[in-house]
């Protein structure tokens, strides 16, 4: 008997039931507020449920999840609030990371940052929107890496998995998504040009657009259908 497409058989180490964790909290697999079914997600990746509820609380340290005594573990859900407080650090963050990467990058990680940005766009032309949002992902990571700084490596990826989450919320619409692909148009040629002044202010403006299609949905969700 065949196992379900996302069923993992193997077993899966500590750091990759992490992972995958954020993954379904980024792309709504698992529904903020709803409570986690332990037994059935278990199965699902595979493993016990004692390594689950050790990845549940890195999670809570994240602010992804929510460990209630008695009642479990549930998905938090992400405030105006948080948003904001969450946008401002990470605008700080890329903005550095972008002026470090002029700076130290070598020719051949400007080479991989422009090779996953041309997978992007061709994510975008087929619609292929997981597609999308991993090389998405792994761009916005690799960029941090061409800084070369240890310090705001740690830091960033603190924040990784709540910035995942919103991304995913900011592309809600198919205008939204062009856009995005437009602003990683211009930043990609300012990288190209090594003006780390004016990659900083982009990444800025990129995120802050993110921060604003964010907010504008959470209050949607709130309002609710009859407001």
């Amino acid at each position: 008997m065949k196992p379900d497409a996302g069923q993992i058989v193997v077993p899966l180490m500590l750091g990759e039931v992490i992972a995958r964790l954020r993954d379904m909290i980024a792309n709504g697999d698992l529904e903020p507020g709803r409570p986690i079914r332990e037994r059935t997600l278990g199965r699902e990746l595979g493993v016990s449920r004692t390594p689950l509820r050790e990845a549940f609380r890195v999670l809570a340290g994240e602010g992804l999840i929510e460990i209630r005594p008695r009642l479990g573990a549930r998905v938090a859900r992400l405030s105006a609030r948080n948003a904001d407080h969450i946008f401002s650090v990470m605008e700080a963050l890329e903005a550095l990371a972008g002026e470090l990467a002029c700076q130290n990058m070598s020719d051949a990680d400007l080479a991989e940052l422009l090779a996953l940005h041309k997978q992007l766009v061709a994510s975008y032309r087929a619609r292929q929107r997981e597609r999308f949002f991993m090389v998405n992902q792994r761009l916005h990571e690799r960029l941090i890496e061409a800084a070369q700084n240890p310090v705001l490596s740690r830091i960033y990826a603190g924040l990784d998995g709540q910035m995942r989450r919103a991304r995913y919320m900011a592309l809600n619409t198919p205008a939204q998504w062009k856009e995005a692909v437009r602003e990683h148009e211009i930043i990609m040629k300012a990288l190209q040009a090594r003006d780390g002044a004016r990659v900083a202010a982009l990444l800025r403006g990129h995120l802050h657009a993110k921060l604003l299609k964010v907010k504008a949905l959470l209050a949607e969700q709130e309002a609710g259908p009859f407001s």
